[in-house]
């Protein structure tokens, strides 16, 4: 039972899907048409979300394994390999016990990190030491996906990280696997768009045109105004036009935080009533007040500089000239090469992100709480 048709985390139906229709047909179309898809979006805008969407759909299901992995907390080519072995059992799992462990008995190379349950139910235990060959390993997991019974869709998220690990020769490697499976089609998606564009478009690279490029941008207002009200009124409430119009323009239509909000709008409202403006702030407080634990220890965790500059960025918002005097002197920070140092610090840590020379607080939300610092 679904209290809350604002879904934040996973999937669950179509129905609580937004949009993403053309989207959703396009990717189909490329894979099916025999093109691996670079798919390339800003976080939270929802690129997880849309492979979702596919490959929960009946015809896909039906005619395709369908694997998605995330590589993001990756470090190293054995942490990518056991997300992609642990990912791809747990895609099999409902299939039944047979597909599982027709999986599980080609990676010979991690016998004895895989267990067998009284039922002959594979589990995932393997440990970073138990990928003592990630060459073998790899090799075998797409002997499986090579000749499986069924075509593969395989996505990898945040497929950027890739370039981080510290053996350089990973895109080498793992193109050459791509390049000789037939049995899959694959969509690279990543949400660093200076790193994915090198990555795809530089010739120097591997995966140098072996990919079509989608990009996809945020779901349009209007389209995702009728999908909240429709759930708003399923339950006997009412969002005005005008609410949810401030809701997209102040978190600029990203999907994640418009459905944070509507999330926290949906359970403040109550049946018979209508949300009105003033709730945002309500809805927006509530999140915050939910959070400020995490906040406080994530800015407690920070050296001055990095505490001093992220807060300069959380009230300027997004910045270009960070090193100028006129932004320095503003913001009363210390000199140009203190933000320098700074912000390499707070972008290795995630906590700032960087597109096309443009700062900005990743998590809108702690933005919002620095403000009030």
């Amino acid at each position: 039972m679904i209290n809350n048709p604002f879904i934040l985390y996973g999937y669950e139906s179509e129905k609580y899907f937004c949009d993403r229709k053309e989207e959703t047909s396009q990717l189909l179309q490329l894979l099916e048409n025999g093109n691996n898809v670079a798919l390339i979006a800003p976080r939270r805008i929802g690129k997880t979300g849309l492979i979702e969407n596919l490959f929960h759909q009946r015809q896909v299901k039906k005619d395709y394994y369908t694997f998605l992995i995330d590589i993001y907390a990756t470090k190293n080519v054995e942490e990518m390999i056991a997300a992609m072995g642990s990912a791809m059992l747990s895609s099999l799992r409902p299939l039944g016990t047979k597909v599982m462990q027709k999986f599980a008995e080609v990676l010979n190379s991690l016998r004895s990190g895989i267990t067998f349950d009284a039922m002959g139910n594979p589990s995932w235990n393997v440990e970073l030491g138990d990928i003592r060959v990630p060459h073998t390993t790899l090799d075998e997991i797409f002997q499986y996906i090579n000749n499986a019974d069924k075509p593969c869709l395989i996505a990898i998220d945040e497929f950027q990280t890739i370039s981080t690990y510290p053996n350089g020769k990973v895109e080498e490697l793992l193109r050459t696997y791509i390049q000789h499976c037939r049995n899959a089609r694959f969509i690279f998606s990543g949400s660093q768009r200076t790193m994915m564009g090198e990555m795809f478009l530089s010739p120097a690279r591997p995966f140098y045109q072996s990919t079509t490029m989608m990009n996809i941008g945020c779901i349009p207002k209007d389209r995702y105004c009728d999908f909240a009200q429709k759930h708003f009124a399923e339950a006997d409430k009412t969002l005005p036009t005008e609410v949810f119009h401030a809701v997209y323009v102040n978190f600029e239509g990203i999907t994640w935080y418009v459905q944070r909000i509507m999330n926290e709008l949906y359970a403040i409202t109550s049946a018979g009533t209508a949300c009105t403006t003033d709730m945002i702030e309500v809805a927006v407080n509530n999140i915050l007040r939910a959070n400020e634990f995490t906040y406080q220890a994530m800015l407690f965790q920070l050296p001055p500089k990095q505490k001093e500059l992220l807060i300069a960025l959380s009230k300027a918002g997004k910045s270009d000239a960070i090193t100028s005097s006129k932004f320095i002197q503003r913001w009363h920070l210390p000199s140009a090469s203190s933000v320098q140092s700074a912000i390499k610090g707070l972008l290795d840590k995630n906590f700032v992100t960087m597109n096309l020379g443009v700062y900005e607080i990743y998590d809108r939300f702690f933005a919002l709480w620095l403000t009030r610092k």
